[in-house]
């Protein structure tokens, strides 16, 4: 199954159960993207115990094959660069993941 997650929150608790989903999900050999959307582009700046966020990107991110993308648009508008745990991307990158997924999942 070809699952994309979509994150539009920098709650801590949500975006962990998420990518604990995401990681999940690839592990049961799923092929998993992640985009962020609106203020979960910010997601790396909130990593509250017992919510590690980061370890659960970084798993997700170590596979070398699951996708995580961010708006750019929405990083534009939060002063924030493009990096490894948070590329940037676009509206159309979020249109690709909507159009050729199994299933679309929101948080």
């Amino acid at each position: 199954m070809k699952l994309s997650i979509i994150l539009s929150t920098k709650n801590a608790e949500t975006n962990w159960n998420a990518l604990r989903l995401a990681n999940l999900a690839f592990k049961k050999g799923d092929e998993v993207s992640v985009f962020l959307l609106g203020e979960a582009v910010e997601y790396d700046k909130v990593n509250q115990k017992p919510f590690n966020i980061k370890e659960q990107v970084n798993m997700l991110l170590q596979t070398g094959r699951a996708k995580l993308v961010a708006c750019g648009t929405c990083m534009d508008i939060r002063h924030k660069e493009s990096s490894k745990t948070c590329p940037m991307g676009g509206i159309e990158d979020l249109y690709s993941l909507i159009a050729t997924s199994d299933k679309v999942i929101t948080f």
